[in-house]
């Protein structure tokens, strides 16, 4: 599918740290006066700054997406059910991937969220950018101690040593999904509410009270640019079929595959949710768009939480 592209959601965002957050860069300077742990820099926006890597995201992002798919599904494997199934990425050796050559039975066969974050196999459907501070909010750089205690004689065992955390600020980001089906965006959707509800945090010392964060939408967008919308602008239209729909309807990957082509990725058909938002064109006039502005985003994880939910329930 990846040499497809039938739909696509932009969801712009900002998190904003909610106590001490590091996400440590992976080299220690000569410089004497900076501390034993600084925060990843990058240059941006003509000047050198911390910022959250989108691959640091990412990894948060996939580990919570596999603990709901593994607590609501399975752990593993199982061809006698079609619950969604989430792998352990440490020990899968991927045995059950041996000698297929077909892209459709390679998706078919890999776990819920290997379809979605990709695999040694299978590309990536979601993409997430560099956060990077927001200019009109500044950011609060402090310095902290701490020594690492031998569990055994209670005394001091590494330290004290001394590190960099962001205390205030905002950091904006993207989130990118293409090719995907609904209950996938709605497993996004629930990952972005734990981690705005501090179930699980981002980057060093967790589980010592760094990490949470609140997490913002700005906007979401949903592209169709393979679609035009009718005259009267009531109805999307794919191009090069007859397929068409209601321009208020949210549609999964599904829906513009034909039901055999559907069948061999595993891909819901139906797979369409009605919404208050209105399509409009894309840019140059070619393509349809959906437009979720601040404050309305969580309606467009409602629905596909729906989605979500049908695939649990249908699941045998």
């Amino acid at each position: 599918m990846h040499k497809r592209f039938v739909n696509h959601c932009t969801i712009h965002l900002t998190i904003i740290p909610d106590g001490p957050i590091l996400i440590k860069s992976g080299k220690e300077g000569a410089d004497p006066t900076k501390p034993d742990m600084e925060f990843v820099e990058t240059y941006h926006a003509g000047g050198r700054s911390i910022y959250l890597p989108g691959s640091s995201l990412k990894g948060a992002i996939r580990a919570h997406a596999e603990r709901i798919v593994r607590t609501v599904g399975r752990d593993r494997r199982d061809n006698s059910s079609s619950l969604p199934w989430a792998n352990d990425p440490l020990n899968d050796k991927y045995d059950y991937l041996n000698n297929v050559n077909s892209a459709s039975d390679i998706y078919k066969l890999s776990c819920f969220t290997d379809q979605m974050f990709g695999n040694t196999s299978i590309a990536s459907r979601v993409r997430i950018e560099d956060a990077h501070p927001d200019s009109s909010q500044p950011l609060r750089i402090e310095e902290r101690n701490g020594v690492a205690i031998d569990r055994v004689f209670g005394s001091v065992a590494v330290g004290p040593f001394n590190y960099q955390v962001c205390t205030a600020g905002e950091f904006k980001t993207k989130i990118h999904l293409k090719n995907f089906t609904l209950a996938q965006l709605g497993l996004i959707g629930l990952v972005l509410r734990d981690l705005n509800d501090g179930w699980f945090g981002l980057g060093f010392a967790k589980s010592r009270g760094l990490g949470t964060v609140e997490v913002k939408f700005n906007q979401a967008v949903v592209q169709y640019p393979g679609c035009i919308l009718s005259e009267d602008k009531q109805q999307i239209y794919a191009l090069g079929s007859e397929q068409k729909w209601s321009k208020t309807f949210l549609l999964g990957v599904g829906e513009f595959l034909q039901v055999e082509d559907a069948k061999l990725y595993g891909f819901a058909k139906p797979d369409h949710q009605d919404t208050p938002v209105a399509a409009q064109e894309m840019d140059l006039g070619f393509g349809v768009q959906l437009v979720w502005r601040e404050g309305t985003v969580n309606d467009l994880f409602e629905r596909c939480v729906r989605s979500w939910s049908q695939l649990l329930v249908g699941a045998k």
